[in-house]
């Protein structure tokens, strides 16, 4: 039974989602203030966060960049009424999963976190096309842990950030389009933006390249998409 900690301060809402999501065959817990969601975060074990955006005591955001700045890797879909395209790509920088806009129709909620599940096990399914950790030249980073290395030091990827490179390092030398990749590591239709694509493989270039005006590794095909051309390295 997969685990949900619903951080959501609407009682009506919250009320209706316990009991649709319980349904479905989900546990939730429920906390109504943001800096309560980090308290019961440390003291559970949770597979999915459920977070608001405007919450008293700490918003969304901010508990988001917390936990992904202690390594957590929980995955964290975003409840809000938010829904302009900027507020949608500032919530996957922070290092958000998915990004839902009230009002929703629950079926696409469901959905959504359906989605989240399927994308964490293909992630880490047990026939890959590369192993956990892939290394190119000076570079490596670990799909288990996702854990980075290159010119650019050692860091922490969120769950999109390995999933994206992973997307890319499995088709060596080949043009994947943004819609490919949108369609893949979000969901059918889920962030129809270039931008959101190109924020998150800025952050690869940050690790992976020493040149990040002129990138050997991760390219941009204008008007196209993205091509990996890094070889794995010999152990």
């Amino acid at each position: 039974m997969k685990t949900i900690l619903l951080v959501e301060d609407d009682a009506h809402l919250a009320e209706g989602l316990i009991i649709n999501l319980e349904a479905e065959g989900y546990q939730v817990a429920h906390v109504v203030r943001g800096d309560d969601a980090l308290t019961s975060f440390a003291d559970g074990a949770f597979d999915l966060i459920l977070l608001d955006i405007m919450l008293p005591g700490m918003d969304g955001l901010t508990i988001c960049r917390h936990l992904r700045e202690q390594g957590e890797t929980v995955p964290i879909l975003f409840i809000t009424a938010r829904g302009q395209a900027d507020e949608r790509i500032e919530g996957l920088v922070a290092g958000g999963d998915d990004y839902i806009t009230k009002p929703f129709d629950l079926k696409e909620l469901i959905a959504r976190i359906a989605g989240i599940f399927r994308r964490q096990a293909w992630l880490t399914e047990s026939d890959k096309l590369i192993s956990d950790e892939y290394a190119f030249d000076e570079c490596r980073i670990n799909f288990v842990t996702f854990e980075a290395e290159g010119p650019g030091g050692r860091f922490d990827l969120t769950r999109r950030e390995c999933m994206v490179a992973k997307y890319l390092i499995e088709r060596p030398g080949q043009v994947v389009s943004r819609d490919q990749l949108l369609d893949a590591v979000w969901g059918h239709r889920a962030f129809p933006t270039s931008r959101t694509i190109d924020n998150f493989v800025l952050k690869l270039r940050k690790i992976f390249e020493n040149d990040q005006k002129n990138p050997i590794y991760f390219h941009t095909i204008r008007g196209v998409g993205y091509r990996f051309s890094g070889s794995q390295s010999k152990s």
